[in-house]
């Protein structure tokens, strides 16, 4: 029968989108004509529109500016009853964001819609949880929105570096002081890689967030850039090898006054590291 017919198309078209790929990117107009043919596309139509007045499908562009559909699962479907046609644009919007949100301007300009709606329309998906506003480290006076279940992106929060929006240095410099026992301490001082440092930092449980390699990374990194750390070797492997930077000193068994003897530039001058100078020798000392 027609019904069944028309049943078994919403079925195949609804089934489009479990495909991993339709189901993150969505599923362009020209691709659903492609795959239908353009008599069943025809046919398709009204089902599109139905979905759609339910809730179900979503529409938007992509970057290519493709008229693309997204199917809706049912859970948030259900939350859109009694919302209009503004409501659901708004939510494209800040679903089109993804985790780095959107400014509420933004939302305004891109809707084209006054902000008195605007602020009704957000305040009653907040009830509903389908949004959330998130404060930003960089700007922390305006308001950012997401969908609800999104976890926002590390410009947004600064990472794992900041605390309630405030940069933690004294995190940070704990970090820091153990990763300098890392290299003093494991191998007997003869050097770490930034993998082992890894792995210590998540055994000692030393942070109170789990740290990913790139960010155990920018640790090391400040730390050679303030020579408290340094790139001795690399394993075979191919890893780099880390050491403690020796102290530099100027600390050695002499008085300032005894630079001016005449004879100075003669004398062995033993360093308190042990570095032993010899007479003749330029009269520094580096790491």
């Amino acid at each position: 029968t027609s019904d069944q017919g028309v049943s078994g198309l919403k079925a195949e078209f609804v089934d489009m989108f479990t495909n991993e790929i339709f189901t993150s990117k969505g599923i362009t107009n020209a691709l659903l004509k492609q795959h239908f043919g353009d008599k069943r596309y025809l046919q398709l139509v009204p089902i599109i529109n139905d979905l759609t007045r339910s809730g179900r499908l979503s529409m938007g562009k992509n970057a290519n500016n493709e008229l693309v559909f997204s199917l809706v699962s049912n859970q948030i479907a259900a939350k859109f009853v009694g919302l209009d046609a503004s409501a659901r644009l708004v939510y494209q919007v800040i679903e089109a964001a993804g985790s780095v949100g959107i400014w509420t301007k933004e939302i305004r300009q891109k809707c084209n819609i006054l902000q008195q709606k605007l602020t009704k329309i957000l305040k009653t998906m907040e009830s509903r949880q389908m949004v959330k506003p998130v404060k930003s480290v960089s700007a922390k006076t305006k308001i950012l929105y997401m969908l609800y279940d999104l976890k926002p992106a590390k410009e947004i929060t600064g990472g794992p570096w900041f605390t309630e929006m405030e940069f933690d240095s004294e995190f940070i410099n704990d970090l820091r002081t153990f990763i300098i026992l890392c290299t003093k301490k494991m191998n007997g001082g003869r050097g770490v890689t930034l993998a082992q440092i890894s792995d210590k930092m998540s055994q000692a449980k030393v942070s109170r967030v789990e740290l990913n390699m790139d960010e155990v990374q920018q640790l090391l990194q400040t730390l050679a850039f303030d020579y408290r750390i340094e790139q001795t070797s690399v394993n075979s492997n191919g890893e780099a090898v880390f050491i403690s930077s020796r102290r530099v000193t100027t600390m050695c068994d002499f008085r300032w006054w005894d630079a001016l003897s005449p004879d100075f530039h003669l004398r062995d001058i033993k360093f308190e590291d042990g570095v032993v100078l010899k007479a003749h020798e330029p009269h520094h000392h580096t790491a």
